[in-house]
């Protein structure tokens, strides 16, 4: 495939663009002893969120208002900075490892770079060609390339040009009808993605004479939707690429891609006739041990001792009570922590529960709750402090020891559906009124 662009994501001669960042400011340097005071008081933006009139007001002090039918908005906001040029929900953030850069895809069927370090925050460019709602995204681990995938299956590859400052097209995949993850090496320049449709595909970037994205595995025994995956024994030594990857027929499997073998897969045999519709997923690995931990749609948790292909432990995360909806049960983000000495695993679900697990007895450690939705919890690096988000419109930072909440992030009017964490500790969101949202964390 050429690389000519389909799409530049600068044109300095049309003066009508919105101001492009320069080279100079996306490679600013971060100041890393400026993280931020998690307790500052909420102050507003500087301007309004969507870039028009603010009907709603701007009360930015914690003020509760009323519009038309006695409709409650709480307007009070601490971000630090906003990105409002979306004009749909976004449904996936993207940060740039070691650039303030984030790339944030949406229902308007694009792509947005911008940075994250400046207040305002600036435009870098859109990436357009896609025929649905962008819903998955990632940087490789050098940051040259960003790859997205859109709600009818196309994947397109953009490959980063001047530090950062301009975006362009690399390569483009049509393989399935639906993306439903997309998970980047971290430390090869490599990805996988898994589709509606059970399917499994790895990439690698192929710069020589016809620079593009070579196929190195496609997988197809999931019988039903692949609902995430991540690669594992990352450090390997041995010329293995290994993946893991998770399904709603309830299988679990472990391949090498590079020789197309499954490692294992687990199914209802080895979970006493269980078939949970397995959604989300987290590993880790350290000097001892390499382990999942993989949550379904009905509540069921299992751990996966990912060197020998076995399954260590089974429990439910949340009983239901006879009137509940059994949409709650859903495990949306589940996380482990990987402080030293803290054996924790953080589970969210739809009802709202963010629960804590000692990964020793495996009871509850602690239960917090959240007004709606949990869409994504995450331990912020080595640390006890989980972030989580949710269908309230919050952003919450709990001391996973102790259940307190520490600090909330507030500004979104609409749910937040996911975030990110830049590389300069911002939290990032992704809200489903269409507006990201910066914090310091």
């Amino acid at each position: 495939m050429s690389e000519e662009p389909s799409q530049e994501s600068a044109e300095h001669s049309d003066t009508d663009q919105p101001e492009y960042v320069s080279v100079q400011e996306v490679e600013e340097v971060i100041d890393e002893n400026d993280t931020g005071t998690p307790e500052a008081e909420d102050e507003p933006m500087d301007s309004t969120m969507n870039g028009g009139d603010n009907s709603e007001g701007t009360s930015g002090n914690g003020v509760t208002e009323k519009e038309q039918g006695n409709i409650e908005i709480d307007l009070s906001n601490n971000s630090v900075a906003y990105f409002d040029q979306h004009e749909d929900s976004i449904f996936t953030v993207a940060t740039h490892p070691t650039l303030p850069l984030a790339a944030t895809g949406g229902g308007d069927n694009a792509t947005y770079l911008w940075t994250t370090h400046t207040s305002p925050t600036r435009f870098v460019g859109k990436l357009e060609g896609y025929t649905e709602s962008v819903i998955a995204s990632g940087f490789t681990s050098d940051g040259k390339y960003l790859i997205t995938g859109d709600m009818t299956g196309k994947v397109l590859v953009h490959k980063a040009k001047k530090k950062g400052q301009i975006w362009t097209l690399f390569a483009e995949l049509q393989q399935v009808e639906e993306v439903s993850w997309i998970s980047v090496h971290p430390k090869q320049d490599i990805f996988a993605f898994g589709a509606t449709d059970g399917s499994v595909w790895v990439y690698q970037m192929d710069e020589s004479n016809s620079p593009t994205a070579d196929l190195v595995f496609t997988g197809y025994s999931h019988s039903m939707d692949c609902t995430a995956g991540a690669f594992f024994d990352v450090d390997n030594t041995m010329g293995e690429l290994k993946l893991l990857t998770v399904s709603e027929d309830g299988s679990i499997i472990g391949w090498n891609c590079y020789t197309q073998q499954q490692l294992f897969k687990l199914n209802s045999n080895q979970m006493k006739g269980l078939t949970p519709p397995w959604v989300t997923l987290d590993i880790y690995e350290n000097s001892d041990h390499k382990i999942a931990a993989i949550g379904s749609r009905n509540s069921q948790v299992v751990i996966i001792n990912l060197d020998a292909g076995t399954i260590v432990n089974v429990f439910t995360a949340l009983e239901l009570g006879p009137d509940a909806n059994i949409y709650d049960a859903s495990i949306e983000g589940i996380s482990w922590c990987r402080c030293a000495n803290l054996n924790l695993l953080a589970v969210g679900l739809v009802s709202g529960d963010v629960i804590i697990f000692d990964t020793h007895t495996w009871g509850v450690r602690k239960n917090m709750k959240c007004q709606d939705a949990v869409t994504k919890v995450v331990f912020f690096k080595d640390s006890a402090y989980l972030l989580g988000s949710s269908m309230d419109g919050k952003v919450y930072k709990w001391d996973a020891r102790t259940g307190e909440v520490v600090h909330t992030y507030v500004g979104h009017h609409m749910g937040v559906l996911g975030f990110g964490i830049d590389c300069g500790n911002r939290l990032i969101t992704a809200g489903d009124e269409g507006v990201s949202l910066v914090y310091d964390i």
